[in-house]
């Protein structure tokens, strides 16, 4: 059986989460030619780096280093882990207004399911 060297899947990650190699790397507090070179091969993936990266995206740590179980851990799903990753890049008032308009959304939906 092929097994996915770690590089693929730190970049499977990072596409789940629809996230450029500077705001990954930034995230894990990288240099993004660091993460360049993870992703190319040039460079070993160790286990800090897979700490960083567990950490920082709720993602299974077991899953980085062996692809053994799920990509995120505690049972989160791929748009959630995402919706986390960009939320961290706003500035405060930025992340207020993304507050506002969910729960504005989820106020919407509210009403539309008790009429």
């Amino acid at each position: 059986m092929f097994k996915i060297a770690r590089r693929d899947r730190i970049r499977q990650l990072r596409n789940e989460l629809n996230l450029t190699q500077a705001k990954f790397s930034r995230a894990i507090r990288i240099s993004i030619s660091y993460l360049a070179g993870i992703e190319s091969g040039a460079r070993e993936v160790n286990d800090r780096i897979i700490r960083l990266i567990a950490n920082e995206f709720n993602a299974n740590e077991a899953w980085l280093k062996t692809g053994e179980g799920e990509i995120f851990k505690d049972g989160i799903e791929a748009p959630i882990a995402a919706l986390m990753g960009h939320f961290r890049f706003l500035s405060p008032q930025g992340q207020a207004c993304a507050l506002k308009q969910i729960q504005s959304l989820y106020d919407l939906e509210q009403t539309s399911v008790a009429y």
